[in-house]
């Protein structure tokens, strides 16, 4: 779950996976010049796009989630560089595997009459 007020961030192009979380946060002081500990999730991409790590700062200590897809890949915008922002919504359909770019039923809702 997203924290409410939480911003989500990701990083185009792709990052290197072998980076961890002290690494990562040093990118997102260095190459995109924000605080990674003001309490927004930055999303990275691998090359491959089967990895995203996310980091988090919640106030207290930092957070690292790694997710591998099995199949598919993660939809990443073109752009080589700077950060896109997120709503929760699309980061969970990214997270899916979904195209959060335009999400699209696949099943047409019935009504209920």
């Amino acid at each position: 779950m997203i924290p409410a007020g939480a911003r989500v961030w990701i990083a185009m192009g792709h990052t290197d996976m072998r980076r961890g979380m002290q690494s990562l946060a040093a990118m997102v002081q260095q190459h995109f010049m924000k605080d990674p500990f003001a309490g927004d999730l930055w999303v990275f991409r691998g090359r491959t796009g089967t990895l995203v790590k996310i980091i988090w700062h919640d106030g207290l200590g930092m957070s690292l989630y790694a997710k591998r897809l099995e199949r598919g890949k993660f939809v990443w915008p073109s752009a080589k560089d700077g950060v896109v922002s997120l709503t929760s919504s699309q980061l969970a359909c990214l997270l899916d595997g979904i195209d959060w770019r335009n999400p699209q039923y696949s099943w047409r809702p019935q009504s209920a009459g």
